[in-house]
């Protein structure tokens, strides 16, 4: 369950998919909580140079892996303004981390991006746990989805 404490770094995450907008990129932001609730890093998307891979989550996952112990990683959380890509959730449970929480799910996203004529992704949107089945996943958190599919609108309209 999704608690009081944890909107802040839901709110973050939306700052960051904002900061991504402004700077001409897909609106996606991330951040990396350690188990005993310290913010470790951040990242948002950076995939306008070209390079489709440089998305917060895979980025954060690297940036555990170089940084973190596996306990460690295995207690942290990763906030997310959007669920995971499967090549994110991937690098996820490659490299340990623990829960995930986003704003927004891979089928919100979907349908929106379908609302707005966006033409699909190459890359199927599957759900976390069909990816990563033994990662624990929490979302959506609709007091927050509304900004999410503003900024999308933004960002493709």
């Amino acid at each position: 369950m999704i608690g009081e404490t944890e909107l802040p770094h839901l709110r973050r995450c939306v700052e960051l998919a904002t900061r991504a907008l402004e700077v001409g990129d897909e609106p996606f932001g991330s951040v990396l909580v350690s188990g005993d609730g310290d913010v470790l890093a951040e990242d948002h998307n950076r995939t306008s140079g070209g390079d489709q891979t440089r998305h917060p989550e895979f980025e954060l996952a690297r940036w555990s892996a170089e940084h973190m112990t596996p306990q460690e990683r295995a207690t942290a959380t990763v906030y997310t303004s959007g669920e995971h890509c499967p090549m994110c959730s991937a690098a996820h449970a490659w490299v340990g981390l623990g829960r995930i929480v986003y704003v927004a799910s891979s089928a919100m996203l979907t349908g929106w991006l379908a609302e707005l004529g966006v033409p699909a992704s190459p890359v199927r949107p599957l759900p976390v746990n069909e990816v990563a089945p033994g990662v624990t996943v929490e979302g959506p958190v609709p007091e927050l989805a509304g900004e999410v599919r503003e900024l999308h609108r933004r960002y493709h309209g």
